[in-house]
């Protein structure tokens, strides 16, 4: 494995006040680059100050969005150490996306070694305050300067971090979601299970007009039948259900959240049946109606677990706990015991029974 060589800044930044900017907006010193040439693989990995990218007009991304992205996130611990939760997830996730789109992938350990060596030179951008981590975001664009429908020759991994808060500003409540029946996000045999621009270019039209009514995220159905419950925008999405959980099963539209499968591997732990499978738009509205539909919840790095307490489809609210405006507020009890579980374990104050955690330093 080639070496990774290290330019540090001069002047570091000033660290802003985690409590005082919204999520992803605050970019720390250092970021980690490698190039891709045909023929050549994966060359020159280097961690530099964080700064704009040198592209060509022509840049193959710019025209054919032959993209695709990861998110994690590094935890402060109690100690002051720093870890990571399942970044091995993460990295396989990227690869897949690329096998997806054309890019060639990074290998697992060159991958990790990036990860572990940028932010422990970044160390102290990772906050301790209560509920904060450190976003990470690593993606590759193509760079080939053509224009012309073909996979590029040459490529550009970067990683960058920022210090983040609460991804939603209300924090830990429930939110409102509309239910889009216009456009669809993505279908099977598409880019849905791949974590690539389009899918989220595709959903910002309906995203916009549920936020414009003020709705936080939109659930889509499926591109076919338009009836079956897929994903909401940023995040997997999971039911409680007379008892049981359900969520969508993972079929090629929907992408294969590292938080949705935490959560279902702690959910069975726990002696849950967890049904994955197709759930349809007319099953939901009936258990919302007649009170069986108990708790709903996302599931995401940003967010981790996101309660849900409002629905609305054509035009009508359905609300959870009891389908009164009054549980709009309130936290479903399993909804509440995944997050403090998951938040536990990744900022080190449960045990990690799992081999979840990966050490930083």
């Amino acid at each position: 494995m080639e070496m990774i060589s290290i330019q540090k800044i001069e002047q570091p930044k000033q660290k802003p006040d985690i409590h005082g900017i919204p999520f992803g907006t605050y970019f720390s010193d250092h970021m980690f680059l490698m190039d891709y040439v045909k023929g050549q693989g994966w060359i020159n990995p280097r961690i530099v100050p964080y700064g704009p990218l040198h592209l060509e007009p022509s840049a193959m991304v710019f025209h054919y969005a032959q993209e695709i992205f990861e998110g994690l996130k590094a935890y402060r611990r109690a100690d002051g150490g720093i870890q990571l939760f399942r970044p091995i997830e993460n990295i396989r996730r990227m690869n897949n996306s690329a096998e997806r789109l054309c890019i060639p992938e990074i290998p697992e350990d060159l991958f990790m070694e990036a990860l572990k060596q940028l932010i422990t030179l970044d160390s102290e951008w990772v906050p301790s305050e209560p509920n904060t981590s450190l976003y990470i975001r690593p993606f590759i664009i193509a760079t080939d300067p053509h224009v012309g429908v073909h996979a590029s020759h040459t490529y550009i991994f970067c990683i960058i971090t920022c210090p983040v808060g609460s991804y939603y500003p209300e924090g830990m409540s429930p939110v409102r979601i509309m239910i889009e029946n216009r456009d669809v996000r993505a279908v099977r045999g598409g880019t849905g299970y791949a974590k690539c621009g389009g899918n989220y270019a595709a959903s910002l039209r309906a995203s916009e007009s549920a936020l414009a009514e003020g709705f936080s995220q939109v659930l889509w159905l499926d591109g076919v039948y338009r009836k079956n419950i897929e994903e909401v925008g940023a995040m997997n999405v999971m039911f409680k259900i007379n008892g049981k959980i359900v969520t969508p099963e993972l079929a090629g539209s929907v992408l294969p959240g590292i938080t949705r499968k935490s959560s279902i591997e702690l959910l069975k732990s726990w002696g849950y049946d967890v049904e994955e499978r197709t759930l349809t738009i007319d099953e939901l509205i009936e258990a919302a109606q007649n009170g069986t539909l108990e708790e709903a919840w996302g599931t995401g790095t940003a967010a981790v677990i996101s309660p849900i307490g409002e629905i609305r489809y054509e035009g009508k609210d359905y609300f959870l706990g009891g389908n009164t405006a009054e549980s709009l507020n309130v936290i479903g009890p399993l909804t509440q015991k995944l997050y403090d579980t998951l938040t536990g374990i990744q900022w080190g104050t449960i045990e990690d029974s799992n081999n979840w955690i990966e050490p930083v330093c």
